[in-house]
C-alpha cells in the first residue's frame, strides 16, 4: 500500500512542479517589464501643463494601470481568482472556452498573480540602487539598456533574492490551490485515499514532498546569497 500512495503522489508531484514551472518561466519576465512600467514616467499631458492643470499633467497612465492591476491581484484571493479565469469566461459565453483543459487557465491565473508580485520586488530591487551609479552611467555615455545590464542588475538581484525566495517557496505550496478546478495535484492525490480508504496518513505523507523540495529551494538559494555576496550596500 506504501508503495501505492508513493506512486499516486508522485504523480501529482509531477503535475504541481509543472505548473510550478510554467508560472515561473512566464510569470518572471512579466513581473519584471510589469516593474518597469510600475517606474513609467511617461506623461503624455505634461506637454499641455499649462491648460490642463498641473495634477493631470503628472498624470501617468501605464503606471496607473499597472498600479491598479497590481493592487487587484495583491488584494483578492489566488483561489477567487482561479474560479475567475476558469468560470469566468463560461458566464459570459454560451459555454466555457476552456472546455477539458484545466492546466492552461490555472497556470494563466497563477502566471498573472506572481508577476504582480514579483513586479513590486524588481522595482523596489531596481530602486535600491544608488541613483549616482546610473547617473554615472550616463556620464559614460552608456544607454538605458547597457545601464540596466552592466549597472543595475546584478546589484538589484542581489537585494531581491531573499524576498524573491520567500515568493518562490510561497508558489510551492499554493500549488495546492490547483485542486479547486479538479487539477489533480498533489494534495488531491492525497485526498483521494482518504475519501476511497479511509487513510489519513496520505495526506500528511504530502508533507514530505513540500518539505523536500522548498529544502532543496532553500539551499539553492543560499548558494545564489553567497555567490552575490561581494555585492555590499
Amino acid at each position: 500500500m506504501f508503495w501505492t500512495v508513493t506512486q499516486a503522489l508522485l504523480e501529482g508531484f509531477g503535475t504541481a512542479l509543472e505548473l510550478f514551472g510554467l508560472t515561473l518561466l512566464f510569470s518572471l519576465p512579466l513581473g519584471l517589464g510589469l516593474a518597469f512600467c510600475l517606474r513609467s514616467q511617461w506623461a503624455p499631458l505634461n506637454h499641455g501643463g499649462r491648460w490642463v492643470g498641473r495634477r493631470m499633467a503628472r498624470f501617468r497612465p501605464v503606471r496607473g494601470l499597472v498600479q491598479l492591476l497590481v493592487w487587484v491581484m495583491r488584494g483578492t484571493p489566488l483561489m477567487l481568482q482561479l474560479f475567475v479565469v476558469y468560470y469566468g469566461p463560461g458566464l459570459l459565453m454560451d459555454h466555457n472556452p476552456w472546455g477539458r483543459t484545466r492546466m492552461l487557465p490555472c497556470v494563466l491565473a497563477f502566471v498573472i498573480n506572481y508577476a504582480c508580485y514579483f513586479a513590486v520586488i524588481f522595482r523596489g530591487g531596481m530602486d535600491s540602487v544608488p541613483e549616482g551609479q546610473r547617473e554615472a552611467g550616463e556620464v559614460l555615455g552608456l544607454s538605458r539598456t547597457q545601464i540596466f545590464f552592466r549597472i543595475t542588475l546584478l546589484p538589484m538581484v542581489k537585494r531581491i533574492v531573499p524576498p524573491m525566495s520567500n515568493e518562490i517557496i510561497t508558489l510551492v505550496k499554493d500549488t495546492s490551490l490547483a485542486r479547486v478546478v479538479a487539477i489533480s495535484e498533489l494534495i488531491r492525490c492525497g485526498e483521494r485515499f482518504m475519501k476511497s480508504d479511509g487513510l489519513l496518513w496520505p495526506l500528511f505523507y504530502t508533507g514530505l514532498f513540500y518539505l523536500v523540495f522548498n529544502g532543496l529551494l532553500t539551499l539553492f538559494f543560499q548558494w545564489v546569497e553567497r555567490n552575490l555576496s561581494y555585492f555590499k550596500g
